[in-house]
């Protein structure tokens, strides 16, 4: 006889994936709401309750369009999320890349209640602190909490009216409100973060700073019966203690599926790809802005003289593609600072012999905009020692670091600086990698000072770049560095200039 359950299906960093398809290639993907809707539909009846653990609006080349030519309208994928009917919904870090304004335009509209209790929106906590639900004889209690860390990368512009309470004592608390208040038969969190440690082993995966606390939750919250967790896009299942978790890995390329059997409250989860046909219903709701976005995708913007085509990622890292070179170009025009940094963002196209939008928004993937730090060489220094530590050497090679690959690869933190020369022998200690360091051929010194324009994830001290948070912030921009490009390219129509190899990296 088969067993009575109750079902919960979860999704997290969907980051505005709609559509089955790669916007840089064309090329086909199992991705997306469409194939996720179909998904659910399959999997769903009466028992059954459909929760997103945040990180939707940011991410595609859809919502880039929308938030750049649409802003006041309805995103899509509000449009698509409230079709499939969700029943509850969290908040990511991502979801305030456009401001409260187009976050409060989604939870407003987006027809499920927002759960995320360690966040406080105008000095109150947005929406209930925790939901409960009765199915079959069961009483089933959720709850949600956002990564507290947003604000370390955030633009305050984006958050001024938000506030972010400790994560791990916003769940305490929800739990005995729930325990005092409910008396449930299962608790669930559904938290917008990952794990700092190994779940085997215990040892920590990265930097202790509060960004994740999953395995603290496991092993300190007990009473939780299900964690759901997002943020760092692995695919994980499994079992801790009293405490089941999961993890889907991004742009909705798996959905996280979670039995409750009703006899024993037994808990059975698994992670499903999504290998389905996509719901035309539910594109229905998404196909004349991505009918306009295709059309914006193909918009010719200029001629590029150079070859900035990347081929070979780990090569275009190792060797300072010229792509960083002309980034960086456009970041110093855009802010008159001396230096420039970026990275070479995951999956980045370069740019084709004829620049159209595409190309921008395949190399450029985050609505990332400008800071200008005013630091000192000695700050300098610290920076790329910090850099330095994405190389080692394995094998007699130079390779990656593990820890910028393991548990989940973190390409974006190894940035290359623009405006000084410089050689990384990467089997120096660390620490002591950077052997030369000039600007305008002359040596380095420690007072030396320049103005260095970055990105406002890294100004912030994302990455744990601390030296770059401390220093002062001398200037910023408001507009994307997408928009910063199409308005540079656009402008000038030809791009030439002469290769500029900075950046030595030696074993």
């Amino acid at each position: 006889m088969a067993h009575e359950r109750i079902r919960l299906i979860a999704t997290s960093d969907v980051h505005g994936t709609i559509y089955a398809h790669d916007y840089a290639v064309g090329k086909e993907i199992d991705q997306g709401f469409a194939k996720i809707s179909t998904l659910v539909r399959y999997l769903k009846d009466e028992n059954t309750l459909l929760l997103d653990n945040g990180d939707v609006l940011e991410g595609s080349a859809l919502t880039t369009y929308h938030y750049n030519k649409r802003s006041e309208d309805i995103s899509p994928v509000t449009d698509v999320m409230r079709e499939m009917k969700y029943n509850y919904v969290n908040v990511g870090n991502h979801d305030f890349n456009y401001g409260e304004h187009a976050l409060m335009m989604h939870l407003q509209n987006v027809g499920a209640p927002c759960l995320t209790s360690n966040w406080f929106y105008h000095k109150k906590p947005y929406g209930p602190t925790y939901a409960v639900e009765e199915i079959a004889g069961l009483k089933i209690a959720i709850f949600g909490i956002v990564t507290h860390y947003i604000p370390h990368w955030e633009r305050k512009a984006n958050i001024r009216d938000s506030r972010f309470v400790d994560a791990f004592k916003a769940a305490k608390s929800a739990i005995d409100k729930i325990k005092k208040f409910e008396n449930p038969d299962i608790i669930v969190c559904m938290y917008h973060g990952g794990f700092e440690r190994d779940l085997q082993n215990g040892y920590l995966t990265e930097a202790d700073t509060g960004e994740n606390i999953g395995y603290k939750i496991l092993k300190e919250l007990g009473d939780i019966d299900i964690l759901i967790t997002g943020h760092q896009h692995r695919s994980l299942c499994g079992k801790l203690g009293n405490t089941v978790y999961t993890q889907t890995a991004a742009n909705g390329e798996e959905v996280a599926v979670i039995d409750i059997y009703v006899d024993n409250k037994a808990i059975d989860a698994r992670i499903l790809k999504t290998e389905t046909p996509e719901d035309k219903k539910i594109l229905k709701y998404a196909e004349k802005e991505e009918a306009e976005c295709q059309e914006w995708l193909d918009t010719t913007l200029g001629i590029m003289k150079n070859d900035l085509v990347i081929e070979d990622e780990f090569d275009a890292r190792l060797h300072k593609s010229q792509v960083i070179t002309f980034l960086n170009q456009v970041q110093r025009d855009a802010t008159g600072a001396d230096l420039s940094s970026c990275a070479l963002f995951t999956g980045a196209t370069g740019f084709k012999h004829e620049i159209k939008v595409r190309d921008l928004v395949g190399t450029y993937v985050y609505p990332n905009t400008l800071v200008v730090k005013k630091i000192t060489g000695k700050i300098l220094r610290e920076y790329l020692e910090r850099c330095a530590e994405f190389w080692t050497v394995r094998a007699e090679n130079i390779a990656v670091t593990t820890r910028f690959e393991v548990p989940k690869p973190q390409y974006y933190n190894y940035d290359m600086v623009d405006g000084v020369e410089y050689t990384i022998k990467v089997s120096n200690p660390i620490g002591k990698r950077i052997v030369s360091l000039t600007y305008n051929g002359e040596e380095v010194t420690d007072d030396m000072e320049f103005t260095l324009a970055l990105n406002n994830y890294r100004a912030g001290g994302g990455g744990d770049f601390e030296m770059i948070k401390a220093a002062p912030t001398v200037g910023q921009t408001t507009s994307s560095m997408v928009d910063l490009l199409i308005k540079y390219i656009s402008k000038h129509e030809v791009i030439e200039f002469e290769p500029v190899n900075n950046i030595t990296v030696i074993r």
